[in-house]
């Protein structure tokens, strides 16, 4: 995406003080959707369709708190203001993949667990597929909010397909245990 042309939409968010579930609900919408924080109360996300969905969604929340909510489109003025708000939205989308990263990590290290220990049970099985699922789905949300493509992207998907993989060695190792135990005995 060519930064002259970005064009990006800044949320002014006014909520009453109380109650604060309602500044909650805002706020986890716009972080759900990988809005960038600029201040309290403004938030600024790429004017790209991805975005339009969970934006309409943090302004009903706003408009059912009976808060006031500003959207403005806006781009940088200069070239470097341009490149500044892109480094700045890119450094966002690049703390969700070191996050996304060390979750495929400790998803391995679960899955290690369990053959040290021998947990080769479906219950157990069907929780890492579980496990899997979501990763997967952040992913794929994670994928669709990097409109700029940050450098931990392929990265990402390697470590996805890694997780799956030894999801997979987790399953075969699963069955091998119950065809091998045979049978219940009465």
């Amino acid at each position: 995406m060519a930064t002259e042309s970005v064009r990006w939409l800044v949320l002014l968010v006014k909520l009453p003080p109380e109650p604060s579930r309602h500044r909650v609900a805002v706020w986890r919408e716009l972080r759900r959707v990988g809005a960038l924080s600029l201040g309290q109360g403004v938030w600024a996300v790429p004017d790209v369709p991805v975005f339009a969905e969970g934006v309409r969604r943090a302004l009903e929340l706003t408009e059912r708190a009976q808060g006031e909510a500003v959207t403005l489109a806006a781009q940088g003025r200069e070239q470097a203001d341009a490149e500044r708000f892109e480094a700045m939205f890119t450094a966002a989308r690049r703390a969700d993949w070191a996050e996304f990263l060390a979750d495929c990590g400790k998803f391995e290290a679960e899955l290690a667990k369990e053959i040290r220990q021998a947990k080769f049970t479906l219950a157990e099985l069907e929780e890492e597929e579980q496990s899997l699922e979501r990763l997967r789905r952040w992913h794929r949300d994670l994928t669709a909010r990097d409109v700029f493509g940050s450098p931990e992207r392929a990265t990402a998907g390697t470590r996805l397909k890694e997780c799956a993989q030894a999801c997979e060695d987790y399953a075969e190792r699963v069955f091998a245990a119950l065809h091998a135990a045979g049978p219940e005995q009465p």
